[in-house]
């Protein structure tokens, strides 16, 4: 009995796919041996990049694989953010609860008397220069109602400021509540939504100081349960690209969907650690799937700037993509080296002869079978 490279659950022989994660079994052998196994040697994409590049630049020798050996696992640190890796478009992972808006304007509460509304006033411009804003016409409205007292005048100040105020916080909510929205349909937020029911009954009240410090205690609790989770969704994020690529290039991506599918699940259920696992090993899946008809591609646009080069083209800019595709490899960023490839491909469409035509999506060669990273 063997353990699945991707969730460790034992796997009877004869057994199609993992009972845990859905691996296919043909898969096994690659992922270990992609995933940096013990015994496993250096990659072969490695060195095969750097013979294409050399084909092309010829002035740069094939830089040689990483020494020694690193396991093929993503780091986050050097993905690039989750608005520049646009992935195509996923079913949430998870029902998110309901949030309710803020819906029209509060109502300001009435003062007990002339000298409370003052105090108001100086309380809104306190508040005021802590969201940053340019209260300067109100200060001189303040300062000529005062002198003398001006009680209607001060009334309606009162009114406006809160309005702009009460206006501000509001989008503020609605700016928070979409970036929680987006967290929500990976992962829960109880603690964040606590915050919002407080802020929103805050508002409700007339009570804007008290809505102000409940939205900055909220934007601190999202950006708390961001960076908590940031590994995870760029995971999440880097498995899509990588499926999406595999369709777009003829392959199927579904013998390893399974650890993405589950290491999804697993995140939903608020269960990290283990999700980032799954996750990861789900990436190094889909590039086992992708890899070989990833540089059957790679291959036909080498050939396509050689004769954009030929036929008196300037080919820098497809140059350096095709750089940063190795140096993303070698960095474990398979997000990085598909946006790179992406640019790639772009350019050669646009660029190369007639000989050397760009495929659209899903025009491309059958489903190739998939074979580990030595093959």
């Amino acid at each position: 009995m063997v353990a699945c490279p991707a969730c460790g659950t034992p796997v009877p022989p004869d057994v199609a796919a993992c009972p845990g994660c859905q691996l296919s079994a043909t898969l096994f052998s690659a992922v270990t041996e992609a995933a940096g196994g013990p015994g496993t040697a250096d990659p072969t994409y490695l060195r095969t990049i750097a013979e294409l590049i050399s084909t092309v630049d010829l002035e740069a020798p094939p830089e040689p694989p990483p020494n020694p050996a690193q396991a093929l696992l993503s780091r986050p640190a050097r993905f690039p953010s989750l608005a520049a890796a646009q992935a195509a478009d996923a079913a949430p992972a998870r029902t998110a609860e309901t949030v309710a808006p803020i819906e029209g304007l509060p109502m300001l509460p009435p003062a007990a008397d002339a000298d409370a509304t003052v105090r108001r006033v100086e309380e809104y411009f306190v508040l005021g220069r802590r969201l940053g804003l340019d209260f300067s016409e109100f200060e001189e409205r303040f300062e000529a109602a005062r002198s003398p007292t001006d009680a209607t005048s001060v009334e309606a100040l009162s009114r406006e400021m809160f309005v702009h105020l009460a206006s501000v916080l509001s989008e503020e909510y609605e700016s928070e509540l979409a970036r929680r929205n987006e967290l929500a349909q990976l992962i829960p937020t109880p603690s964040a939504d606590v915050e919002f029911d407080a802020a929103r009954r805050a508002l409700a009240s007339g009570d804007v100081a008290g809505a102000q410090r409940r939205l900055s205690r909220l934007r601190d609790t999202l950006t708390s349960v961001e960076e908590e989770w940031a590994a995870g969704r760029i995971l999440l994020t880097e498995c899509d690209l990588l499926a999406q690529a595999a369709r777009d290039l003829g392959v199927d991506p579904g013998p390893a969907l399974g650890p993405f599918e589950e290491g999804r699940r697993r995140f939903a259920d608020a269960h990290r650690p283990e999700a980032e696992r799954l996750l990861a090993r789900a990436a190094i899946a889909l590039w086992t799937v992708l890899e070989p008809r990833f540089f059957e591609e790679i291959k036909r646009l080498r050939d396509g700037l050689i004769q954009i080069r030929s036929g008196g083209g300037e080919i820098a800019p497809a140059l350096a993509d095709l750089k940063e595709i190795s140096t993303e490899l070698r960095q474990r960023n398979f997000a990085g080296m598909l946006l790179a490839f992406q640019r790639l491909r772009a350019f050669v469409g646009r660029n190369a002869p007639a000989s050397v035509p760009a495929p659209e999506p899903g025009e491309l060669a059958a489903p190739v079978r998939p074979t580990s990273a030595s093959d």
